[in-house]
């Protein structure tokens, strides 16, 4: 593939992975992106889900600092901050705050758009990637549309100045997002449109940036520096704000920004409304916290949030010299923080088959579109075993009656379980890590006799008042900074179970 042209569209996360990958088997590698870019960590139009939360799961930072050795190192000196979130982060849970403990998973917390910066200094570094800004693709070029010999050939294009302009290319990569029309391209051209698989399950979520107060300003309760709420699992009469899963977010620069999301209901679009809404979240503490910080930014609100899977996979001739990577083929429910790091994990397998295939022809498709499959299977199962919960979820994907009651009535307690049992149980607790950071997937871990082995022990000696580490603190006094990391219970015996823990604080 030497003395070739591979063109990406798209210069967001998933298509500056695709880009570094390409680098390594294509002298020359265009990236196509319509918006300016900053040359900072700035805000983009192309990017609206930018001014939310993002989480980097461990897959996608490995993953991306395959494709730019050093990305982390660089993102933390840039003002990421790696964490542990069991240890910097105060959880909200049924019963109320969790306890604090060391644990196996560490993330590192920034803003979408300080990522951003960091991957495009990194690509800027490649010698052999040009990255054309304010650039609108506007088709493909094919031939032989739906047979097997068929492929895609080039790129059309038209710049900010009105001028069109065209790109033979080896391999296209789509990671255009959401709103791709690759797809309405190739239909148009000939090609056969890939089914869709699709699940709506009505998310909306609304955040606003924050400055936080001085350090020596803040209270001497904000031990942590990560706020999660999740919803109540209580099904009496409730404000509306208490089913809100809701993030009081560390990003860079002594900031963070404040998140409430729910399923299905009506989500607060002004400043005035925001700050009410956060008050009435179940527990005090996180309008509180908003209210000592200083706003920053308006309130942004975001409803495209529906789970989406282009399936080219299952195309009997799908179109050669093109793939697609990022939300451009599977999109998720931004709730699970699944899109970047599955992106980034789809274009290793890129860079893998590149190196080891060369030829990008129908057997090279087929097989990246196979072992893709098997790669997007993992966070896919995870978004539709909580989205089709609810009887409002609409698409391809919706559950039968029975099982949605089914699902809407365990999912809670079985995570309940889960997170508690990997208090106690080192094997439960870094399982579930696994699942969560896309490395291990919900059917292993369903599979699994030693994980669900921890959860059974752990529900027993809970009956027997033969647990551990305590739990359910008090969610309207704020969250206790007490680390129970190798707690073995009070004075050395082990303390009854069931007991909410907060006399035993400071133990």
């Amino acid at each position: 593939m030497r003395n070739e042209t591979a063109v990406v569209l798209g210069g967001s996360v998933a298509g500056l992975c695709a880009a570094g990958v390409l680098a390594r088997s294509f002298d020359r590698v265009v990236v196509l992106e319509r918006d300016r870019l900053p040359a900072d960590a700035e805000h983009r139009r192309g990017v609206p889900q930018s001014k939310h939360p993002h989480f980097l799961l461990n897959s996608g930072r490995r993953a991306i600092g395959e494709i730019f050795p050093g990305f982390e190192e660089a993102l933390i000196a840039a003002g990421g901050m790696h964490l542990m979130p069991s240890m910097d982060a105060a959880y909200c849970e049924n019963d109320g705050w969790a306890p604090r403990k060391s644990g196996s998973m560490t993330m590192v917390y920034s803003s979408r758009v300080l990522i951003e910066r960091v991957l495009r200094d990194k690509v800027r570094e490649v010698p052999s990637i040009e990255i054309r800004e304010g650039v609108t693709v506007t088709g493909l070029r094919s031939v032989g549309a739906g047979a097997p010999s068929g492929r895609v050939e080039g790129v059309e294009y038209s710049t900010a100045e009105g001028e069109d302009g065209y790109l033979a290319a080896g391999l296209v990569v789509d990671a255009l997002g959401r709103g791709s029309s690759v797809v309405d391209w190739l239909g148009a051209a000939g090609w056969d449109v890939p089914p869709q698989q699709t699940l709506d399950a009505k998310v909306t979520y609304t955040s606003r940036w924050y400055d936080l107060p001085p350090a020596d300003r803040r209270p001497e309760s904000w031990w942590w520096k990560h706020l999660v709420i999740t919803p109540t699992q209580d099904g009496g009469d409730h404000p509306a704000e208490h089913e809100f899963l809701s993030n009081f977010f560390p990003i860079e620069g002594d900031r963070a920004i404040v998140c409430m999301g729910s399923w299905g209901i009506e989500m607060p679009r002004k400043a005035e409304a925001f700050e009410a809404a956060a008050d009435r979240v179940r527990t005090p503490v996180f309008g509180r916290a908003a209210r000592a910080c200083t706003p920053t930014s308006e309130v942004h609100l975001t409803r495209s949030t529906g789970n989406k899977w282009r399936r080219f996979d299952l195309l009997k001739a799908p179109p050669v010299g093109l793939v697609s990577i990022g939300d451009s083929i599977c999109a998720f429910n931004p709730f699970y923080a699944q899109g970047m790091s599955s992106a980034a994990r789809s274009a290793l397998i890129l860079g893998e088959m590149l190196r080891v295939r060369g030829a990008v022809d129908l057997a090279f498709t087929r097989e990246f579109l196979r072992r893709q499959r098997a790669s997007l299977q993992v966070p896919w199962m995870l978004a539709m075993a909580r989205d089709q919960a609810y009887d409002f979820a609409t698409g391809t994907e919706t559950a039968p009656a029975w099982r949605r009651r089914i699902t809407a009535r365990l999912s809670w307690p079985i995570f309940n379980a889960i997170t508690a049992a990997g208090r106690e149980d080192a094997y439960v607790e870094r399982t579930f890590a696994q699942v969560f950071n896309l490395d291990r997937s919900l059917g292993q871990m369903a599979a699994d006799p030693r994980f669900w082995f921890g959860v059974v022990r752990y529900k027993l000696r809970q009956r027997l008042g033969r647990t551990i580490v305590p739990g359910g603190f008090d969610d309207q006094r704020d969250p206790p900074g007490t680390d129970f990391t190798g707690y073995a219970g009070p004075r050395g015996a082990s303390p009854s179970g069931g007991a909410r823990g907060d006399d035993l604080v400071g133990a």
